[in-house]
């Protein structure tokens, strides 16, 4: 499942609420209500983070004066919950009946692009 887009800010764990982009041309922060997407030059803030953003001098910061509200699920995470529970319910596979033909090598299991391997004793 696809992770809530957290906060730009180094080190802060929160999700993000707000998008700030930068207007070089003339020197201006906006920060406004979430983006649809992430987007390269442009940056995703938690509400604190948005409400005490400060510009350079020189700069103005325009910043939204209404809530900053996380955003709703899409139906994409919905479907990708929907499929990590489906996964989840699936049954183990059952371990081969017959030792001799199997590898000496110990089994591994993929998921997604991860790969787990079982601990050697």
């Amino acid at each position: 499942m696809r992770s809530p887009r957290r906060c730009s800010r180094n080190g802060c764990p929160r999700q993000a609420v707000a998008t700030l982009t930068y207007v070089y041309n003339e020197s201006t922060a906006v920060v406004g209500p979430l983006a649809a997407f992430a987007e390269p030059h442009t940056y995703d803030l938690c509400e604190p983070h948005a409400r005490s953003l400060t510009a350079p001098r020189g700069w103005e910061v325009v910043r939204h004066e209404g809530e900053f509200e996380p955003p709703p699920p899409t139906p994409d995470d919905l479907v990708a919950l929907a499929e990590a529970v489906r996964e989840a319910a699936r049954p183990a596979p059952r371990p081969p009946q017959d030792d001799q033909d199997q590898p000496t090598t110990p089994p591994t299991s993929r998921r997604g692009h991860l790969r787990v391997i079982p601990p050697s004793y």
